[in-house]
């Protein structure tokens, strides 16, 4: 039977990666919407988690979208209520409400994902098989994009524990502690944060592998035109490249692989294989690094940004 999911926070990322996905995945239907502003079409609609918890009865698992802030109580709320839930990235405000949902998961015997959608980019298994066989010397990430594009009319996204830069950089560091085999911690960080916000709007963040290779990174939210995703590790036999979010492969400097994106239907094919085996896949690594950057980071007052 397949899974009858209910999704929470019909916002842009819903409707542009997870409805089209769910469609296109074996094993998993959307039966209900619960949202504030917006109506999904052909399915029983909510106003709340709480109303959809308690119309759909027959309701396996609960697909979270909205913002951060919000996300703890309601996967607390859906996981007291016996059901599967699927976090949306990043999977929490803090890794102490991440480390309790996956205790809460365990007590209740049901799944707990963390979807972190960059690390089901098309060459990111490709690249870790390919630096498992290398030593790392350098590592540089530039994860430049416009936010105005990707983020418009989001608010929550500039106020403290909306993650501001990092809710893009986050996706960078999903990819580097996949591609990554050793931990990786950060040594310094400088968050610029407009005078007029509470989270940062770029960051520069120094880190290293626990070997000591050196790894630098900038994450900017003000560029226009072509966006810039990229990860370029130097090892002592060779360089690669990851531009694309993670779905070309560059080994030096020669194409290996370029595919479209297809992250978020590789998510939902793991969501019903970890649902079929009541299995826990919420990682924090991630998290963590960004949490780190906060808490050594020096905040740099920059200019007023209007979105």
């Amino acid at each position: 039977m397949n899974i009858r999911a209910g999704l929470v926070g019909l916002g842009k990322i819903a409707r542009d990666q997870h409805l089209p996905a769910i469609l296109k995945t074996d094993g998993i239907d959307l039966i209900a919407v619960a949202s504030r502003n917006a109506q999904g079409e052909g399915v029983n609609n909510y106003p709340d988690l709480g109303a959809m918890l308690a119309g759909e009865a027959d309701l396996d698992a609960v697909i979270l979208c909205q913002p951060p802030q919000a996300r703890y109580h309601a996967a607390r709320q859906a996981l007291l209520a016996g059901k599967h839930v699927f976090l949306e990235k990043p999977p929490g405000a803090t890794v102490s409400e991440v480390e309790a949902l996956i205790a809460l998961a365990k007590e209740q015997n049901v799944t707990l994902y963390a979807s972190w959608h960059s690390r089901y980019a098309a060459a990111v298994a490709q690249a870790k098989a390919w630096i498992a066989q290398r030593r790392i010397e350098r590592i540089s990430i530039q994860w430049r994009e416009d936010v105005r594009h990707w983020h418009p009319g989001q608010p929550w996204i500039w106020e403290a524990g909306g993650f501001g830069v990092f809710d893009p950089g986050i996706n960078a560091l999903s990819i580097l502690t996949e591609i990554v085999a050793e931990p990786v911690t950060v040594l310094s960080a400088n968050l610029e944060v407009p005078s007029n916000k509470d989270a940062p709007i770029g960051a520069t963040l120094t880190m290293a592998t626990a070997s000591g290779a050196p790894i630098d990174t900038v994450f900017d939210w003000r560029q226009t035109g072509p966006q810039t995703w990229d990860i370029a590790v130097d090892t002592d036999n060779g360089g690669l490249l990851l531009s694309e979010g993670g779905n070309t492969l560059r080994l030096d400097g020669e194409v290996q692989l370029k595919a479209p994106d297809e992250e978020y239907p590789a998510m939902y094919r793991r969501f019903v294989d970890l649902v079929a085996d009541r299995a826990i896949d919420a990682d924090t690594a991630p998290l963590r690094l960004v949490a780190d950057a906060f808490l050594c980071g020096r905040h740099c007052p920059t200019a007023m940004f209007e979105d």
